[in-house]
């Protein structure tokens, strides 16, 4: 099986991402930026292709790599991820272990404030428990994708006109097209802190994107899940944002969707 590593980022010096991010595969890096062209290098023997685009919106980003993929397994990344010597091979390993996967998630070292999943053990995800998980997590044979005509939203996520989600929603939809997914305990990498491309805080467009998602993801259940969300996380809410504030902006948005 061969593998490569799909990075996405905005305005990168494109020759250091490689080094930087301790890169082990072929990989293909999509830089959103203000210009158009193209460039590959080699590292450690490794080729990685380079493609600028005048353009913005992760989704798009990550569709625009994963078009011009061609390995048997494919890893999702950002700019901010360093991954571990021996990556590569942890991966390959694990879909040897487990034939029957069409994508694989993996453990990433995250800063407490940021984490949003831990791998303990390993675990089918089904649809009511794919949501905590990011697209830096993700793995997927390349040809169980491309046969279930799976690609991001371009709604939702940085630079969208919502402000995430689009990995909720790719998850989500392998998941219903029948596509086995699995979560496994292997740690392969780091995600380097760094100001959020899309997190202004809990404020009200936070709260009415998320019930647009919800009602995308959950359906008739989406008042419900809004409900959990906002129970979950009313810890965070400060000043003007209390818990009824929260939750009358996402079922604004579960309305408007």
């Amino acid at each position: 099986m061969t593998i490569q590593t799909l990075v996405s980022g905005v305005q990168l010096n494109t020759a250091e991402v490689a080094q930087k991010m301790n890169l082990q595969t072929d990989s293909i890096i999509i830089n959103q930026c203000d210009e158009n062209s193209y460039a590959e290098y080699s590292h450690n023997g490794h080729k990685i292709c380079c493609y600028s685009f005048a353009e913005r919106g992760v989704g798009l980003s990550r569709n625009n790599a994963f078009m011009r993929s061609s390995a048997d397994i494919i890893l999702f990344s950002d700019e901010d991820i360093v991954y571990e010597d021996g990556y590569a091979d942890m991966i390959l390993s694990a879909y040897e272990a487990n034939s029957d996967c069409d994508m694989i998630l993996f453990n990433m070292e995250v800063s407490p404030d940021r984490a949003t999943y831990h791998i303990d053990r390993p675990t089918r995800v089904h649809r009511y428990n794919c949501g905590r998980y990011p697209t830096y997590s993700f793995s997927c044979k390349r040809e169980s994708i491309m046969r279930s005509n799976i690609s991001f939203s371009l709604l939702f996520g940085g630079g969208a006109k919502y402000c995430n989600g689009e990995d909720s929603l790719f998850i989500d939809e392998a998941i219903k097209k029948g596509l086995k997914v699995y979560a496994l305990p292997i740690t392969i990498g780091r995600e380097v802190p760094r100001p959020s491309t899309w997190f202004e805080g809990y404020n009200d467009k936070f709260f009415y994107d998320r019930g647009v998602l919800y009602k995308h993801l959950y359906g008739l259940l989406a008042p419900v899940m809004a409900i959990r969300f906002v129970y979950k996380h009313r810890a965070v809410l400060d000043g003007d944002m209390n818990t009824n504030k929260a939750l009358k902006l996402m079922k604004k948005g579960i309305g408007e969707a």
